[in-house]
């Protein structure tokens, strides 16, 4: 299950709601799934009409079910959490007591569903200090050292890729031998060198803007002869995306 970009940069309260509003495009976006209601526009249901921010609500409940079924539903990878750990999580959600957890799990004790409680609180407030920590550690990390990431949409790329600031810049100046605004000497066959140049011809597109196939080859075409190869690998790896007839095309953040 994927996530959008937006969905790592909201504050807890929002993600809690399962929603944002982007100030930008005066709309109110679904954190799980993207989906978006413009300010200013009502919107039918079952023969009701709502306001777009009651509207992003109702759709986070009907789409996703709830905002803690869809983040319990995530992936390990994301959660930390194992079967079990999702399990418990459900049934504390649901207000189920120790005895009556013991008879879902059809063994155990009441004793072990109580220690159960307590590491995932443990966990929670060690998760508190881990964020503050970080926060404070990335305010202070020299720019050599800085880490640039794609973005959470992007596909294909995991932390192996994870490019400093200072990498960024001697794969692109070892590219782009006439500058970042000039043509791309060559499409190279490493992962890190690949994403480091994807990212950057990426941002030359506006967002918020959809562009024809014709007008994003010509911009591409501009950087490099074999631009099919380069808008191929822009959607593959997820830093653009298009109408499944090519008639669009969108540069993701």
């Amino acid at each position: 299950m994927q996530v959008t970009e937006l969905f790592w940069e909201v504050p807890l309260e929002e993600l809690k709601r399962g929603y944002t509003y982007f100030g930008e495009e005066e709309t109110y976006v679904c954190l799980a799934c993207g989906e978006r209601y413009a300010q200013g526009v009502i919107y039918p249901l079952d023969g009701v009409f709502y306001e777009a921010e009651k509207f992003a609500r109702i759709h986070v409940e009907r789409a996703h079910g709830s905002m803690f079924a869809y983040l319990l539903g995530l992936d390990k990878k994301l959660t930390g959490l194992t079967d079990l750990q999702k399990r418990l999580l459900q049934w504390f959600h649901e207000g189920l007591s120790d005895s009556e957890i013991v008879t879902e799990l059809e063994g155990g004790s009441t004793s072990t569903i109580r220690n159960h409680r307590f590491t995932l609180r443990e966990r929670m407030k060690q998760a508190k200090v881990f964020l503050a920590i970080m926060e404070l550690a990335n305010d202070r990390t020299s720019r050599q050292h800085r880490l640039i990431t794609a973005h959470r949409t992007a596909t294909m790329v995991d932390e192996r890729y994870a490019i400093t600031e200072q990498e960024n810049e001697e794969i692109l100046k070892a590219y782009f031998k006439e500058g970042p605004d000039g043509p791309l000497s060559e499409f190279p066959r490493k992962e890190k060198r690949k994403i480091a140049i994807l990212r950057h011809l990426s941002r030359q597109f506006e967002e918020n803007r959809q562009y024809t196939e014709k007008e994003v080859n010509a911009l591409l075409k501009a950087r490099f002869a074999d631009y099919v190869t380069l808008r191929r690998y822009l959607i593959g790896y997820g830093f653009m995306d298009r109408l499944p007839d090519g008639s669009r095309y969108w540069v993701k953040r």
